[in-house]
């Protein structure tokens, strides 16, 4: 995976393994009020999931994955598209 901060937003790329989630996790502290734009995101470790899900950030993007797209971010796309 990729983690790429933009001005704006924090942008998930590829495929998220557990190793991505401290460089999310950095970026998300650095960056408090930032997006994070999911729409490039493949698959992702749980780890990363939980980290974008408590952040409690606004989530952008559709994911082409089903299950990250129907089942792991279902609620927040919902609520903050």
């Amino acid at each position: 995976m990729s983690v790429v901060v933009e001005e704006d937003r924090i942008i998930l790329s590829g495929a998220a393994t557990v190793e991505d989630a401290e460089p999310l996790l950095a970026a998300l502290l650095e960056h408090p009020h930032h997006r994070i734009d999911i729409a490039g995101l493949a698959r992702a470790h749980l780890a990363v999931v939980q980290l974008v899900l408590a952040a409690g950030r606004p989530v952008i993007g559709r994911p082409e994955s089903p299950f990250l797209r129907e089942i792991a971010f279902a609620s927040p796309m919902r609520i903050k598209v």
